[in-house]
């Protein structure tokens, strides 16, 4: 397939990201590459963090809203600072991350509550997702 892609979206369509593909309903062989909205391309890396990362426990350090969808449908986005280990990384590290938490799991992000999280690397957040599903039952 070829496509012609801007600079601005060939900038956010990197070797291994996730993108969006729309198939045409009318002609399966027409489809389109596109750089997901942000709602969609965090629900993407996080069930790709999830699924495939390595697990640690942590500490929640900080916890703000930023953005609620104050009709109730959308679960609120709040920026976390986390103190994370694992069991085969000598030294805990810190992240801020700002993911989506599920309306239930709210009373979950309470200062020096421990969270179960997924992650790619030792970084400040870009490959860190909580499993809130998981912290829920811990």
């Amino acid at each position: 397939m070829r496509q012609q892609v801007s600079d601005a979206d060939l900038e956010l369509m990197q070797p291994g990201d996730v993108i969006g593909c729309r198939v045409d309903p009318g002609n399966r062989e027409r489809l389109v590459l596109y750089v997901p909205g942000i709602a969609e391309a965090t629900r993407v890396s996080i069930a790709k963090i999830l699924s495939s990362g390595r697990r640690a426990d942590a500490t929640v350090l900080a916890a703000a809203p930023i953005a609620a969808d104050y009709s109730g449908r959308d679960d609120p986005v709040l920026r976390l600072d986390l103190e994370l280990r694992a069991w085969d990384e000598p030294d805990a590290w810190r992240v801020r991350i700002v993911q989506p938490v599920p309306l239930p799991a709210i009373e979950l992000v309470d200062l020096g509550r421990h969270l179960e999280v997924a992650f790619f690397a030792v970084d400040r957040g870009e490959s860190v997702a909580v499993d809130w599903e998981a912290s829920a039952q811990g």
